[in-house]
């Protein structure tokens, strides 16, 4: 498997946002006790499937320390939906509760090693992978995502996450030429 091993750091970034604010994984890490980095598109059927189970899951782990940061990195030439532009519309109309960043260039993408959207990945607050993969255990994506639920919940109690990498169901990252 490409990408950051589980117990190895992962790659900081420094990424636009649909608030034309920067956002880097390093002042996320200052200021929380664990970051979700799940890598995300707005025409995934995947993802819209489970868009209200991770905007309750950050609802549910903000006030614990936790964020999560949705990351797009499609490429927008291979998939027009995935434009700048089209991700803040996505972003407005479903009342996203998280950052949502464009990794245009996709390096960050690569460096993760993230393969499908939607693709999840829990760094502990030191900014060390514990978890990869999928954010439920259901194909259609459920109310709650389990798989990253239980992971989060593991690690906020200082515990070792079983399974600690997951095979995500979803749609293949659109890549660059």
């Amino acid at each position: 498997m490409k990408g950051t091993p589980i117990n190895s750091y992962a790659p900081d970034f420094e990424l636009p946002g649909v608030d034309d604010e920067v956002h880097h994984l390093a002042r996320y890490l200052e200021r929380f006790r664990a970051v979700i980095v799940v890598f995300m598109s707005n025409c995934c059927p995947h993802v819209r499937s489970s868009l209200e189970g991770l905007k309750r899951l950050q609802a549910e782990l903000q006030p614990q320390e936790v964020t999560l940061v949705g990351i797009n990195a499609n490429d927008a030439a291979r998939s027009p939906e995935d434009s700048f532009e089209k991700m803040k519309a996505f972003a407005d109309s479903n009342d996203l509760n998280f950052p949502y960043i464009r990794d245009v260039n996709q390096d960050v993408a690569q460096c993760f090693g993230a393969r499908t959207t939607p693709e999840a990945f829990l760094l502990d607050h030191e900014g060390i992978l514990r978890y990869r993969g999928s954010i439920d255990d259901s194909p259609d994506g459920g109310s709650t995502p389990g798989l990253l639920h239980a992971a989060a919940a593991q690690l906020l109690r200082g515990e070792a996450i079983e399974p600690a990498v997951t095979s995500p169901a979803g749609t293949p990252i659109q890549w660059r030429g």
